[in-house]
């Protein structure tokens, strides 16, 4: 479909932490008529996150926090994620890296950049960048946990590969974004590609 969208009208629902709007948009269908829809859309930014690996030793760094959204649908309220944060105006390198060290106290040794990926394109304009990270086990600079002045109580474990793999399979660890990037870790290393 080439034809843009036209957007007719953006009434404001709330502004806080983001923006969420009402757009009335008209569009082009698959069969060629026009259509006029209302869809509300949450905007607060897009986001980087990087997963934290050590190919020898085959482990993880991933965190456990609070997630308000997770806990009013009716799931557990503390998720287990790969470090993330919004860019704040930085470049998705810079964010991931930074994310890196205020949620878990390591350093990125090296990144890859893994993909890009609309995390509810539904209703979200957020697009996260997902980099792959290198650490070195007990290589920690800091003690991570998150920014108290953000209100974060962030918890840092460290799992194996294949326990992470297995907890996603079990359900334990259900955050998209930390899914994708096990994933494509995952396919790296099935593929023999350096890591």
């Amino acid at each position: 479909m080439s034809e843009p969208a036209t957007i007719l009208s953006v009434t404001p629902l709330a502004r806080g932490w983001g923006r969420l709007d009402r757009y009335e948009v008209d569009h082009v269908r698959r069969d060629g008529t026009r259509q006029t829809v209302q869809r509300e859309i949450y905007d607060h930014g897009s986001a980087a996150a990087i997963l934290l690996f050590a190919p020898a030793a085959r482990t993880l760094i991933l965190t456990r926090q609070f997630r308000l959204p997770a806990h009013v649908n009716g799931d557990p309220a503390w998720l287990i994620e790969a470090p993330a944060g919004l860019l704040d105006g930085e470049k998705p390198e810079i964010a991931a890296r930074r994310e890196a060290m205020e949620e878990t106290g390591y350093a990125p040794e090296t990144m890859t950049f893994l993909f890009n990926a609309y995390m509810s394109p539904g209703s979200l304009t957020e697009k996260c960048a997902c980099f792959l990270g290198r650490y070195t086990p007990g290589q920690q600079a800091a003690s991570g946990g998150g920014l108290a002045e953000e209100g974060e109580d962030i918890e840092v474990l460290e799992l194996g590969l294949d326990d992470a793999l297995a907890m996603v399979k079990a359900g334990s660890i259900v955050d998209g974004k930390t899914i994708l990037m096990l994933q494509a870790l995952a396919l790296r290393l099935a593929a023999g590609e350096a890591v």
